[in-house]
């Protein structure tokens, strides 16, 4: 087995608690179900990542809110009420990562889709987020996971070796794309769990 050297984290939902439902929980709308509709039709997934990958959030909010209007408090509360989606560091994620950063063993990065001007707010909050080697946001790269170019950026900028890296991101999408490029990958679920697959490749 070709040794370790480099581990590649994402941030959302790996180190970073960040979830709409924070701000769109079980009492903003009328229903449940009026919360669904939200998320699947207005602001989706897929419109998120469109501002991740670059887009203004002003822009996107004008644009969305044009095309429904009747939606316009939900829709500006996306981006108007960000921060209270970001909850905080996940404790058990982060003390792993403190524990790799201080063993001195491997070089640490993260790969994170994240718009840049509220990248800068996570900056500012997270001392942790400094203490990697590197990193690439998408925001400022203008292209995102999955798509393959965004892993040669990391790859290609800081001379990483795919066979002697790690990567872990909670998206199974994001996941597999890494491994396609023959990047070792963990689907995160959990603490125990990462720490279980960081044993079984013989990092921790």
């Amino acid at each position: 087995m070709t040794e370790i050297t480099t581990i590649i984290f994402d941030l959302g939902g790996v180190l970073i608690d960040w979830n709409p439902n924070y701000v769109y929980d079980e009492n903003y709308f009328d229903s449940l179900a009026t919360r669904d509709y939200f998320f699947k039709n207005i602001c989706t997934p897929e419109w998120n990542e469109e501002q991740d990958a670059g887009r203004s959030i002003v822009a996107a909010t004008q644009s969305l809110i044009e095309k429904f209007p009747d939606w316009e408090k939900p829709i500006r509360d996306y981006y108007g009420r960000w921060t209270e989606m970001l909850k905080g560091p996940i404790p058990e994620t982060v003390e792993i990562f403190r524990q790799l950063k201080d063993s001195g063993k491997y070089k640490l990065y993260a790969l994170t889709n994240w718009q840049a001007d509220l990248f800068n707010i996570a900056l500012v909050r997270y001392n942790f987020l400094h203490w990697f080697d590197g990193r690439v946001v998408s925001g400022e790269e203008k292209t995102r996971k999955p798509f393959p170019e965004f892993y040669q950026i990391l790859l290609q900028r800081y001379e990483i070796k795919q066979n002697g890296a790690v990567f872990i991101d909670d998206n199974l999408r994001n996941v597999k794309a890494a491994a396609e490029l023959g990047i070792k990958s963990i689907f995160y679920q959990n603490a125990s769990q990462l720490i279980a697959e960081l044993k079984s490749l013989n990092v921790i």
